[in-house]
């Protein structure tokens, strides 16, 4: 069964990972308001739910529970999305701003939050 959140289908593959996380995601969501937060993921929690992903990293720009940019090809941003939008407080949050969360190839994550409206891709 897949789960499904404002038009994009969560794989399920990192949902566990994400869950496990949601606490630190929610503190530096919250902790972004004053300034841009980072936090070190372990490579071996991605690699261990899927040996055969090419790359892990990516850009997820999220408002209103939805991703604003195009995540369609990266399975760790779609659940990411999902298990945001599993908190109350991650959802209040993303209704009140635009969030940034990039994951480099060193599985660093960042969080940043736009205080511009987001600009819709056409």
């Amino acid at each position: 069964m897949d789960y499904k959140y404002s038009g994009t289908v969560a794989s399920q593959v990192y949902i566990s990972l994400w869950s496990k996380y949601r606490p630190v995601l929610i503190k530096l969501m919250t902790a972004a308001e004053n300034e841009p937060q980072q936090y070190k993921l372990f490579d071996h929690e991605f690699k261990s739910r899927n040996p055969k992903e090419r790359t892990y990293s990516f850009e997820l720009q999220a408002h209103q529970g939805k991703a604003v940019n195009n995540i369609k090809t990266s399975a760790p941003a779609q659940d990411l999305l999902a298990v945001l939008n599993m908190s109350k407080t991650a959802v209040e949050l993303m209704s009140a701003g635009t969030y940034q969360f990039n994951l480099d190839k060193h599985f660093m994550l960042k969080v940043v939050k736009n205080v511009k409206e987001p600009q819709p891709q056409v």
